[in-house]
């Protein structure tokens, strides 16, 4: 990945939107998708089960972004780490975590910006720290995490096996695991070797990602979840993302 994509403020702008504008500043149309709204914290809502989890004492959230599916696990984790390998993303993240909130653009049209306000939206019920770094190349002293989450983080990097052959280390026996992804293969981002499915030879992407991870995992759910980015008041991104639960084996 090229390491300025994530940094421009354009984008910052958009995915502040994202993980915490209202809904009438998401999607200003009685028209449009409504259920894709909200996305970050429907990733927690739909994949944290909190009555299943043996513990619930360390959530991890790689890719968090700008970091507000890190803030609403801060509801039911004591100890919560986002971590993104955008830095500009990281930056604001904390910001609001620091300051309880932060100014942003919203495009309208042209040159033509509406000014908004993304504040905290939880006070965290322990620890939350955001950090700056590479899921590939994750931190040897990061622990072990009874959930992690990635959400749309899998078809951005350039070699997302790393990333899965970590996740074993990542999670104890009987943590959950939840991967979302659009499975948006671009050569941009990742060459077509390392692919995660997506091809002829390689199959559909989830069942290339079970045989990723069926000897340390179990799959326990699958299903589809909608989301929505707005690029300005007349353009929209609506995508679905394909949701995969999995529990770590003992």
């Amino acid at each position: 990945m090229d390491s300025g994509t994530y940094e421009t403020d354009e984008l910052l702008n958009q995915y502040l939107l994202f993980h915490y504008g209202k809904e009438s500043q998401q999607l200003p149309w009685p028209i449009g998708p409504a259920n894709a709204l909200n996305f970050p914290i429907r990733c927690v809502e739909e994949g944290v089960d909190l009555f299943r989890l043996p513990a619930k004492e360390r959530a991890l959230d790689v890719g968090c972004a700008v970091g507000r599916a890190s803030f609403e696990l801060s509801r039911h984790f004591e100890d919560v780490t986002g971590i993104d390998y955008s830095s500009t993303f990281i930056n604001a993240a904390r910001r609001i975590l620091k300051e309880g909130s932060i100014e942003y653009s919203i495009k309208e049209t042209g040159s033509i910006l509406s000014r908004a306000v993304a504040v905290q939206p939880v006070n965290p019920l322990g620890r939350l720290t955001f950090e700056q770094g590479d899921a590939q190349n994750l931190r040897p002293d990061l622990g072990q995490f009874d959930f992690v989450l990635a959400a749309n983080l899998l078809c951005r990097l350039s070699q997302p096996s790393r990333f899965l052959d970590a996740l074993p280390g990542l999670l104890r026996p009987g943590g959950h695991l939840v991967i979302t992804t659009p499975n948006t293969w671009l050569e941009e981002f990742t060459a077509r070797e390392f692919w995660i499915g997506g091809t002829p030879e390689t199959g559909r992407p989830l069942e290339a990602l079970q045989t990723s991870l069926k000897g340390a995992f179990a799959v326990d759910r699958v299903w589809d979840m909608p989301f929505l980015i707005r690029e300005h008041h007349r353009k929209y991104q609506w995508s679905v993302a394909q949701v995969s639960r999995w529990i770590r084996r003992d």
